[in-house]
């Protein structure tokens, strides 16, 4: 019987498909791995002037497929992180909505945020959502559920 990266590998070549991937260099782990194991066979670098800044694209293809399940791990492993904190953040709490720009508001504003998330799974809470409404109910209510008098 094959593992599932080699059999998900010879899939992937019996389709005769072509996958595309894009990386940004904010995902810096990903991009550290990308870079020790992907063994590019052609590469092109793009660099623009759009919106007020350069930007650089370096666009390498492959169809070298044996590193597949080590790069799915961390992709999934950063929507993971993405979706524990920055949805969470950007969504539930609204902080993509604030309109605090202003430093160090803006910075304090993150920290009470995520010092929120911290309470909130410190004690128990899996739905930060559900955990946001009930602390918002009044001070009794927040009192009571973190245990406090």
């Amino acid at each position: 019987m094959l593992s599932a990266p080699k059999k998900t590998a010879q899939t992937i070549i019996k389709s005769q498909n072509d996958y595309l991937g894009a990386l940004k260099g904010n995902q810096s782990g990903l991009l550290d791995a990308v870079q020790v194991h992907f063994q590019a066979q052609q590469t092109v670098q793009q660099i623009n002037k759009g919106h007020g800044r350069i930007e650089k694209r370096t666009i390498s293809i492959s169809d070298n497929i044996e590193t597949a399940q080590a790069f799915a791990e961390r992709i999934r492993g950063y929507w993971g992180f993405e979706n524990k904190v920055h949805y969470v953040r950007d969504v539930t709490q609204g902080e993509d909505a604030s309109r605090i720009r202003t430093p160090p508001l803006a910075q304090n504003w993150a920290l009470a945020r995520n010092f929120a998330l911290n309470l909130f799974r410190h004690n128990g809470f899996d739905n930060m959502a559900q955990a946001q409404r009930l602390a918002g109910f009044g001070l009794s209510t927040l009192l009571a559920l973190f245990g406090m008098k």
